[in-house]
């Protein structure tokens, strides 16, 4: 066993590493007369800028019985009730076109890269779930007895596998897209969820593989049919012995779906070369948008292991 001296002593040794390797970024960036400034990215994430309310539509600035200003159409509706609104810009009498400024509303919003991460979230999410569900399939198929299933499931994964995500994300979006009159983020969930289902059926079936085929014996020795004991006594073993390879299957998933962004869905990355474009400020707009990621992922990994050690108490 390591006495304290030595932890302490090789705890020192990874900060250091870190120090060393923050001291080369920053060196980088004098090297090159590169003015750092976080500010400008702050209000990419979260801001309370003032936001200007607009006339949806023609009217005039009418107050109601309680003196409170609205928008009011030609017709009479009300359409814009302004005394939720602190700056107000209008006055009584005042002729409204579309488009026009009737106040504005200082109220914290979210940045365009918090709106690109949850929209990497939603399609991370969906394409987990039909990724877990399609490769349980394929996964199964592949160890089946029926050889047209099982050489189905092998030439699916290999010409997965064979080939590159972007690739699939362009051919699923612009060719199965075009046909069934996909959206954007559908198509992009389609797309990383086959990608992604061809590794976890093989994950799936190393592992339940693994479990001994006296388990299957003693299984449908107690009464049990072939789908019951897959289900009951072999998928819950494999479960635990995937969990590691899954973990990063998925992390690798969430990573992945930053490709996306080259079918015009305004994921974290895509949002971050918006960003970039309108602040010029790229090295800190990537730092941030790779902090982001990070936080997915290390959340992700976090949660599986705590999973894998409840698991482990369970035994």
């Amino acid at each position: 066993m390591q006495t304290q001296a030595s932890k302490i002593l090789w705890n020192g040794v990874f900060v250091a590493i870190l120090l060393s390797l923050c001291g080369l970024i920053y060196l980088s960036g004098e090297k090159i007369d590169y003015n750092w400034n976080w500010q400008r990215v702050v209000p990419y994430i979260v801001n309370n800028e003032a936001a200007s309310v607009s006339a949806p539509q023609d009217g005039s600035i009418e107050s109601n019985a309680a003196g409170q200003l609205q928008l009011v159409s030609d017709a009479g509706e009300v359409l814009v009730n302004l005394a939720e609104f602190e700056n107000i810009s209008v006055y009584e009498g005042d002729l409204v076109f579309e488009g026009d400024q009737l106040a504005s509303s200082e109220e914290w919003r979210i940045g365009p890269l918090t709106e690109g991460l949850i929209v990497t979230v939603k399609i991370s999410l969906w394409s987990l779930v039909f990724a877990i569900l399609l490769g349980l399939v394929i996964g199964l198929m592949r160890i089946a007895d029926n050889p047209a299933l099982r050489k189905l499931s092998i030439t699916y994964i290999e010409i997965i596998r064979g080939t590159p995500l972007l690739v699939q994300i362009f051919i699923v979006y612009f060719f199965i897209g075009t046909v069934f009159d996909l959206e954007r983020f559908t198509a992009g969930v389609i797309a990383l969820s086959v990608f992604t289902a061809a590794y976890v059926a093989e994950i799936i079936r190393s592992g339940i593989q693994s479990i001994p085929k006296g388990q299957m014996e003693a299984a449908r020795s107690l009464g049990m049919n072939y789908p019951q004991a897959m289900i009951n006594v072999i998928l819950p073993q494999a479960f635990k012995r995937t969990l590691p390879p899954m973990a990063g299957q998925f992390i690798n998933l969430i990573k992945d779906s930053s490709l996306v962004s080259v079918i015009s869905i305004t994921d974290l990355t895509k949002a971050g070369r918006e960003v970039v474009s309108g602040s010029f400020a790229p090295f800190e707009v990537w730092f941030t948008v790779a902090l982001l990621y990070l936080v997915l992922t290390s959340s992700l990994s976090w949660a599986i292991q705590r999973l894998e050690k409840r698991l482990a108490a369970s035994d």
